[in-house]
């Protein structure tokens, strides 16, 4: 199963960080990294989410495959990466509401960056909520337990727990603790190149500290 409803929300995990949200009758994007194929044209974007430039986050061919010419694209302020069309460079605290929805959905951009770990400076990325089909969704880019992770509001979370670059189970289970989402997707893991990472074991730690939240294991 690579794919879950959630309300009127369908959440498909494109593998690692990528996940294409769908509702309110919109597909949105984030971080599509080594797609198989190409969605046919009425699957591509209505928005795309890049979270930071890494090559496994911000990939030009994966985002070809899935972008269109009216596609919405939302960039981190300092991404080098130039786009043509319509690309908005955004920064952690931009709240895209109050008539400044994207294409009727709201988006909040919020912090992502490493507290002891060289590879995410803060400032290099971001992480974003989506309101979509009434739940907010919280993909929390490539980042540490942060202490703004306390403050985040989401019905459902997608966190990275393969260590190394980011989280792992143990302190992604803390962050899932700490926002008490209703659903928690784990991402970030399965490249064996890149990042490594146990769900099961995520999921055994995260019902330790509140086994009110369901975990959610899909397949890529």
């Amino acid at each position: 199963m690579n794919r879950v409803k959630i309300g009127n929300v369908t959440i498909k995990w494109l593998g690692h960080s990528g996940f294409l949200l769908e509702g309110d009758e919109k597909k949105i994007y984030i971080d599509p990294y080594d797609l198989s194929e190409e969605p046919a044209f009425e699957d591509k974007a209505d928005i795309l989410l890049i979270t930071h430039e890494h090559f496994d986050h911000c990939s030009p061919d994966d985002i070809r495959k899935v972008r269109r010419s009216d596609s919405t694209t939302l960039i981190p302020e300092n991404l080098s990466l130039q786009f043509k069309g319509d690309a908005r460079r955004v920064a952690e605290g931009d709240v895209l509401a109050d008539g400044l929805e994207i294409k009727g959905t709201r988006i909040e951009v919020v912090p992502a960056y490493n507290l002891d770990k060289p590879y995410h400076p803060h400032g290099l990325g971001v992480g974003y909520i989506v309101e979509l089909g009434g739940i907010r969704i919280y993909h929390a880019g490539d980042c540490d337990f942060i202490p703004e992770i306390k403050n985040i509001k989401a019905d459902v979370a997608l966190l990275p727990i393969g260590g190394t670059y980011t989280m792992d189970e143990e302190e992604a289970a803390s962050a899932a603790a700490a926002i008490s989402p209703k659903d928690v997707i784990p991402m970030h893991y399965g490249k064996p190149d890149i990042t490594d990472g146990n769900p099961e074991k995520f999921k055994t730690l995260v019902h330790g500290k509140n086994p009110n939240i369901n975990v959610i294991i899909l397949n890529s």
